[in-house]
């Protein structure tokens, strides 16, 4: 048994369920099953791909993306989703790294080829919605197919996705998943959502990510479901679809929470037929959830990484929502802890780094023997990120470990700054970093987007915000400087890159 397995059976059950809808077609779970098993004849018989080669696909969100993931779970083949955000060279290296034998891309991103072309004469290219030079339109590669879309000792045990993280630093590094780890990803988010067959899922993040991918996608389509996806997100085709086409399920960062907040049809928008929407990527402001929950929309909080598949910590539907700010309780198939330096797990309250250990969890760092020793303790994963558990369980993350600032011997969290900048009314967006101080060694620094329409004047402004946060939070919290830009460097996921606004700031020097 393999993934794929999931999918043939359901395609077995119900064969003509809608499995995938996107842009007014519809994939049903047998259509999908045969695209899947010609895309697995297909690449073993013309592209040569065999166990362990590694298949990479560049594109926006697709339904042959999935077919491709589940033809390489066929295959144990290993697939290497590309972000499109990135620039060619970044792609490269990525590309070059995993020594992918193929790749399949959209026409939007043929700027790639020139550079595959050069640096990896070996890789095939295939094109979703053209014919590249030397290389074969998708569909055109399918008439091909032949054999049995197998290879020889292919399970669960067999690594299935590469996707490289955005460190905060150097290069990227691939964490390798097993195709079991998708499994208990599933079982977990059928856990964490009430996830059945007649659920219908709304897919807007991108599959790049683990979380536009893994968080409620595959294991609808495990579960027999219903997913629509849409290529990008975009808050009016997003609200449209959910008063149109009813989804019961979908996952929204805050950064597209807001988007759909502030979208003028977020007032008439029937959400009537959603249970709820889960959220997560970074810590989400608890008046941003307020606002959906005051529309009747349960809102789910999901805590994770790249190496968790993402879902390891999580609220549920049905269980209990009220300890605000909490992310919820370790995953029904994992476990978590809170730990020191040293791995020692700490007691109830106390604040360290959170670490979670599961058959979810990443295998290793593809190629890089030293980060996947640093990250993986005993099956531990260690995160760093930063948190707290009750008595009961239930987890608050803090922050990364690598955004804390010490500042004259005092731990400084820039996420609970940011949180009290965000309830401004005239704060659309913030990051906090630490400066360099000769007396404190660092101090907070906030850089502030001002929501459009403001009209308090910069300085009257920045004496609230400070005004805002003294009222919170410690004096040595309290930013030194308020910094207004015109925008925040953010992942595809919306996460704030604070090692950006570092880096800008090193290049500009203090004078801002």
């Amino acid at each position: 048994m393999d993934l794929s397995t999931l999918i043939a059976r359901n395609a077995a059950f119900t064969p003509d369920k809608p499995a995938l809808l996107f842009n007014g077609e519809t994939l049903t779970y047998a259509a999908l099953h045969q695209r899947i098993e010609t895309t697995a004849r297909a690449l073993k018989s013309e592209l040569g791909v065999g166990r362990g080669d590694r298949v990479a696909i560049l594109s926006l969100n697709h339904p042959d993306y999935l077919v491709l993931l589940y033809a390489c779970a066929r295959l144990g083949a290993i697939l290497v989703p590309l972000n499109w955000r990135l620039a060619v060279a970044e792609q490269m290296f990525i590309l070059s790294d995993a020594a992918v034998k193929v790749v399949v891309l959209q026409q939007t991103f043929a700027a790639l080829l020139p550079e595959l072309g050069a640096e990896l004469p070996e890789a095939r290219a295939i094109g979703l919605d053209f014919t590249p030079s030397r290389g074969l339109l998708f569909n055109d590669l399918l008439t091909h197919a032949q054999g049995d879309g197998h290879n020889p000792h292919t399970d669960t045990s067999c690594p299935l996705l590469i996707v490289y993280t955005s460190g905060t630093t150097g290069r990227p590094k691939g964490a390798v998943l097993r195709q079991e780890a998708l499994l208990w990803n599933g079982v977990m988010s059928q856990h964490m959502h009430g996830l059945t067959s007649d659920d219908h899922v709304l897919t807007v993040l991108p599959f790049f990510h683990v979380g536009g991918l893994n968080i409620q996608t595959t294991p609808a389509l495990h579960h027999g479901a219903t997913v629509t996806i849409h290529e990008r997100f975009t808050p009016d085709q997003t609200l449209a679809t959910i008063q149109n086409e009813r989804p019961t399920l979908t996952v929204l960062v805050p950064a597209t929470l807001q988007a759909v907040l502030d979208h003028p049809a977020w007032s008439s928008t029937d959400f009537s037929c959603l249970k709820a929407i889960a959220t997560g990527s970074t810590i989400v402001p608890p008046a941003l959830i307020d606002r959906f929950t005051a529309r009747g929309i349960p809102v789910l909080q999901v805590y994770g990484s790249t190496e968790t598949c993402p879902i390891s910590i999580y609220t549920r539907i049905g269980g209990d929502l009220a300890r605000r700010g909490s992310t919820g309780l370790p995953g029904l198939c994992c476990e978590a802890a809170i730990i020191d330096d040293n791995g020692t797990e700490l007691p109830h309250g106390a604040t360290g780094e959170i670490a979670v250990r599961g058959p979810n969890v990443f295998f290793e760092y593809w190629g890089n023997e030293a980060a996947t020793r640093q990250a993986l303790h005993d099956g531990w994963y260690r995160t760093g990120d930063i948190g707290t558990r009750d008595s009961d369980g239930y987890v608050w993350v803090h922050d990364r470990k690598k955004n804390m600032i010490i500042s004259g011997g005092e731990n400084i969290y820039p996420a609970e700054i940011e949180r009290v900048l965000l309830e401004h009314p005239d704060v659309a967006d913030v990051g906090v970093i630490g400066a360099p101080d000769p007396k404190w060694q660092e101090v907070p620094v906030a850089y502030v987007v001002r929501r459009a329409g403001c009209t308090s004047e910069v300085d009257t402004l920045k004496a609230q915000l400070m005004a805002n946060v003294l009222a919170e939070l410690a004096r040595f919290k309290v930013p030194r400087d308020i910094v207004f830009v015109d925008d925040l460097p953010r992942t595809a996921l919306g996460k704030v890159q604070h090692f950006k606004i570092k880096e800008a700031r090193d290049i500009k020097g203090d004078a801002q």
